[in-house]
């Protein structure tokens, strides 16, 4: 299994395993919220690019997706710097749980580790597309 360069939270963790193993699990979108090294030069570098290439390579071995990526221009509120919002649709949790062990797993961390220096991931329903209010 491979090593995460971030650590998952413990907790959450748990509660991704209980309904992967429900018997009733379902699909999810990862909110990923990505702030790049210097190194990685978003959004034109060649370490950018080669974990991209990467990761929308990697993610269908366990039936996922990057539904759409978007760079981040400002933070009006609060004070998280990061470069990319990123959509990650997973077809259940398992699936989730699944990529530090998928075939492709140890590039994808290896260039994730060089390309990506802070990312909180958050869990959203993936049972429909985002939609907008109105």
């Amino acid at each position: 299994m491979t090593t995460m360069p971030f650590p998952r939270d413990p907790e959450e963790a748990a509660r991704i395993r209980v309904i992967a193993e429900s018997g009733s699990d379902f699909p999810v979108l990862m909110l990923n919220l990505n702030r790049y090294t210097a190194r990685a030069d978003f959004p034109h570098g060649e370490i950018y690019a080669a974990y991209m290439a990467v990761l929308e390579a990697f993610l269908p071995v366990v039936g996922a997706k990057i539904l759409w990526r978007a760079p981040v221009h400002g933070h009006p509120v609060g004070d998280q710097v990061i470069h990319e919002v990123l959509g990650a649709w997973y077809p259940s949790h398992q699936a989730f749980l699944d990529l530090p062990s998928a075939p492709g797993a140890e590039e994808n961390y290896r260039l994730r580790g060089l390309a990506v220096e802070y990312a909180c991931i958050h869990r959203c329903t993936g049972e429909s597309p985002p939609f907008a209010p109105g």
